[in-house]
């Protein structure tokens, strides 16, 4: 019978951990990193925007463009390149579940940082209003142009390029079928 058991118990054991859950990261937010001035943090949230403690190790992120290895520890890794203005960032990470991206716009004050979540429906919605308007009435045309201009003007002084704009576009769209 103790034989049984000394087989039994590590073959029990490897079954176990074959099942162990894999950490993924599916959601994530951006905050304000306390302990850094002008910098900010990555917190890792499920659905309900609770953070994920249990995700832990370096994971790979794209963030506006260039690729940054974050250390994740209890669900936060800490994006440690100082932001001097207000600017768009773009978050991407992919997982065997696929890609997973995230616009944030980082509005700086005087002594902190507030990042606000752009959905890629505001970022369709401005410009086909405008149109819209322009269209349904004529002399609305010039004002329509010059507010466009003004909203591609801030985008790009603030980090939003072309790319970024239309990857955000089309991950939305993604995810929304």
């Amino acid at each position: 019978m103790s034989r049984i058991i000394k087989v039994l118990f590590p073959l029990l054991l490897c079954i176990s951990c074959a099942f162990a859950d894999k950490m993924t990261i599916n959601n994530f937010v951006l905050k304000d990193n306390p302990f850094g001035t002008n910098e900010v943090a990555i917190v890792v949230v499920d659905t309900a925007g609770v953070t994920q403690e249990k995700i832990n190790g370096d994971f790979l992120f794209t963030i506006n463009g260039f690729q940054e290895t974050l250390k994740f520890e209890n669900g936060t890794a800490f994006y440690h390149h100082k932001l001097t203005k207000s600017s768009f960032i773009f978050v991407k990470h992919e997982n065997e579940q696929g890609s997973h991206s995230t616009l944030f716009y980082v509005y700086k004050s005087d002594s902190k940082l507030t990042p606000i979540h752009v959905s890629w429906v505001v970022l369709v919605a401005i410009p086909v209003i405008l149109i819209l308007l322009g269209y349904m009435f004529k002399r609305f045309i010039i004002i329509a142009a010059v507010i466009f201009c003004v909203f591609i003007y801030f985008n790009h002084s603030s980090g939003l390029g072309i790319p970024t704009f239309f990857e955000t576009v089309i991950d939305g769209l993604k995810h929304m079928f």
